[in-house]
């Protein structure tokens, strides 16, 4: 079977599951062997992309247990929804930086690869290819929530009629806060003007149609629309060009949080028409913690009068140092620009961008969708919550998938509810090297990222699971 069958020809309406099962049933195996792990790992055109990161070995993490594991042998890897792994060139680009600081002094501003005063010209290209942006479309710039207080300043300015904040209620809380904040500054109460969008009762994740209709019905009195790319909770794709038109047909400003999408799925922000996004450098991103920011205005935005914060970075370059106090002011998204650039958060991004570059976000998800699908598919073959309601069928340990069921309606990432202890289950998958975390409050995220996990890390973090609820089921018998 020829490799590029596997990963890069599954059709757009096969379930990641189906695929599987097909590949492992001309195998002659299933899908829960080694060997059916090791033929996709074997089979898959991005495995290299692994090579160009530091990936953490079991004794290099402070709460593995090494009676456990081999300390020599790979952790498995599962929470780049925090952070990303570190490429391996990001310490030498520092380095770079350091030595021109150390050598040439000021000269550093407009000399090297990355000249201080232009580093964030010199990448913001590539990263607009990643997020779908044309040229001029984004800016590397400041945090996440910075950019998201400077994007709102100009987006949200409510009236008496037109005065609300859509968002999800269950927004990551500096969303939540930067929303509340700017109603306040406003003179409105976010009481009143800040609508939270919930789930149908007995469900986790926002339906499309639900979202909608609430646009539909309250879009006469919303100013803008800000839900996040992928939830960080449930790890839910929203339909982004979708919900970014019924916005914009109520007359609403629509942005977008791409915090646990970018590098996770892939974005057409400018051919969808999305208002403004923002989001971190941390995550799939692999920018490091901490890491510079981006942001996105469409083009259609370009030469807006809306308020907006100024300062002297927003002053178009070829005039910037005339220093006559004249705004001269940058178009797009350049005019956002307070600050001059974080040169020593620059070489790190660099760094992701440039293995970005190697592949593409089309490619990246088809194995994303696979390699996601793969830990659902030996999810539900053990655990899946059962039918039966009797003591016995109900004393047996399951794990229900929070994470949207349809593939496309999700990203890298599974969180999942146990009905066993979840602490202790997370406790013992950290001990035997399965980095994921807790979520209050009741869900274990695991995301295998494209860029640098394998099947047999989904294998092997199976292993692990199944001796991690053996102790959880333990414990609570002796309690």
């Amino acid at each position: 079977m020829k490799r590029s069958r596997i990963l890069f020809n599954m059709a757009a309406n096969v379930h990641p599951a189906d695929e599987l099962n097909k590949i492992a049933n001309k195998l002659g195996c299933d899908v829960t062997d080694l060997e059916f792990a090791n033929y996709m790992d074997e089979h898959d055109e991005l495995r290299h992309l692994r090579n160009d990161f530091f990936y953490p070995k079991m004794k290099d993490l402070s709460r593995t247990d090494e009676s456990l594991v081999d300390p020599e042998e790979d952790c498995m890897y599962f929470c780049s929804y925090s952070v990303g792994l570190c490429p391996k060139t990001t310490e030498q680009y520092v380095k770079v930086e350091l030595a021109k600081w150390s050598k040439q002094a000021v000269e550093g501003y407009f000399e090297g690869d990355l000249p201080w005063a232009l580093c964030d010209e010199r990448l913001d290209q590539k990263l607009a290819n990643i997020v779908g942006g044309k040229k001029g479309e984004v800016a590397i710039m400041n945090a996440l929530t910075v950019n998201l207080h400077l994007l709102l300043i100009s987006f949200y300015q409510p009236t008496e009629s037109r005065y609300k904040i859509m968002c999800e209620g269950k927004a990551f809380p500096s969303d939540h806060y930067t929303f509340q904040s700017q109603i306040r500054l406003h003179g409105f109460d976010p009481d009143t003007s800040l609508l939270c969008l919930e789930p149908r009762e007995g469900e986790v994740t926002l339906r499309t149609e639900d979202i909608l209709k609430k646009i539909d019905e309250e879009g006469d009195s919303i100013a803008v629309i800000c839900l996040p790319g992928v939830q960080f909770y449930t790890g839910q794709f929203f339909d982004v060009p979708t919900i970014t038109k019924a916005g914009q047909a109520k007359g609403c400003y629509v942005g977008w949080d791409l915090a646990h999408a970018v590098g996770n799925v892939p974005l057409a922000l400018h051919d969808w028409g999305v208002d403004f996004a923002c989001w971190c450098s941390n995550k799939y991103l692999c920018a490091s913690a901490g890491g510079v920011a981006g942001a996105f205005l469409h083009e259609k935005h370009s030469l807006n009068d809306f308020p907006k914060l100024l300062g002297w970075w927003g002053h178009h370059v070829d005039t910037r140092f005339n220093m006559d106090n004249k705004m001269d002011l940058s178009p797009g998204i350049y005019g956002y620009r307070i600050s001059s650039p974080a040169s020593l958060l620059s070489p790190p991004l660099k760094a992701s961008l440039e293995i970005f570059n190697k592949t593409t976000m089309e490619d990246l998800r088809k194995k994303s969708k696979l390699l996601t699908g793969y830990l659902e598919l030996l999810i539900n073959t053990k655990y899946k919550r059962p039918t039966d309601t009797s003591k016995s069928a109900q004393d047996e340990a399951y794990i229900d998938v929070l994470s949207p069921v349809d593939p496309e309606q999700r990203g890298a990432q599974l969180s999942l509810k146990f009905s066993v202890d979840i602490h202790v289950v997370c406790e013992e998958l950290v001990k035997r090297g399965a980095v994921c975390d807790v979520r209050l409050s009741h869900a274990i995220r695991v995301a295998p990222a494209p860029l640098y996990c394998s099947f047999q890390d989904v294998h092997r973090f199976m292993k692990c699971l199944d001796k991690s609820i053996a102790v959880a089921i333990a414990q609570k018998s002796v309690s």
